[in-house]
């Protein structure tokens, strides 16, 4: 009988053509597959929580496997410990539990949160984790089109195309800008993305922002449901997927029989 196990973990995505794993490409799932697959002496297979894109990055990311092995907390913590001695510095394992069967690294989430960095001044050390730009921007503006997306439930304008999703719906709950130090952050929370998605939005409130559109012309670009109208996508440098969130009574307890 198979155990489902979570791991949760962090990555750089500078050196990585994203999360999926691809023919002919260095992705995150393969290179934590095979490591998995060393270390219990078994196959594995990983479902992530989402997909990152080629340069994408994540402060926080989980993703489950089943093993034929019962591994008990102290098993779970030696997985950890052996898991960070085999990766490279640029994946980081921060911790390894059961869940309950059912439970869906990708499909139970009930939330995640991306941020968008910009950085307003040139930072040698930010090359791979910010976009730079430093012409003006009219931030309240910008935040007023990112709270506009809180009322808007279908993002094609936003989406690439051609996709193997059946909808385009979302709902967003949190959308802003911030600055912290020299840093513009962009934050966004919702219960799915789509492909492209945060990018795309990023693009074309900067837009906004830079007084390329108008606020009235944003609207219409959401409603007009045509990616084609939006901006374009900015560098996937910057973008962070920060947050994932799950129903606590998913996770198994030591108690749990199913």
């Amino acid at each position: 009988m198979t155990k489902r196990y979570f791991i949760k973990l962090a990555f750089d995505g500078t050196r990585y053509h994203g999360w999926q794993t691809q023919r002919n490409a260095r992705t995150v799932q393969q290179v934590l597959t095979d490591a998995c697959s060393m270390i219990l002496r078994e196959p594995v297979t990983l479902t992530g929580c989402g997909r990152t894109d080629a340069g994408v990055h994540a402060r926080e990311f989980y993703a489950h496997f089943e093993s034929e092995q019962l591994l008990d907390h102290n098993d779970c913590r030696k997985l950890v410990y052996q898991l960070n001695g085999f990766l490279g510095s640029d994946i980081a394992v921060y911790d390894v539990f059961p869940v309950k069967p059912r439970v869906h690294a990708r499909f139970s989430a009930t939330s995640r949160t991306y941020e968008y960095v910009i950085s307003r001044y040139k930072d040698p050390f930010q090359v791979d984790f910010a976009y730079f730009y430093s012409g003006s921007l009219d931030v309240g503006l910008m935040n007023k089109g990112a709270d506009f997306l809180l009322s808007v439930s279908d993002f094609t304008s936003f989406s690439k195309v051609n996709t193997d999703t059946k909808t385009n719906f979302c709902r967003v709950t949190n959308a802003k800008w911030e600055q912290h130090g020299m840093n513009l952050v962009f934050s966004i929370r919702a219960d799915r993305f789509l492909r492209n998605m945060v990018r795309a939005i990023v693009g074309t409130l900067l837009g906004l922002g830079m007084g390329k559109i108008s606020f009235d012309d944003f609207r219409q670009i959401v409603a007009g449901k045509n990616r084609s109208d939006a901006g374009e996508s900015v560098p996937a440098v910057g973008l962070f997927l920060v947050t994932v969130e799950y129903p606590e009574k998913l996770v198994m307890n030591p108690d749990d029989t199913d």
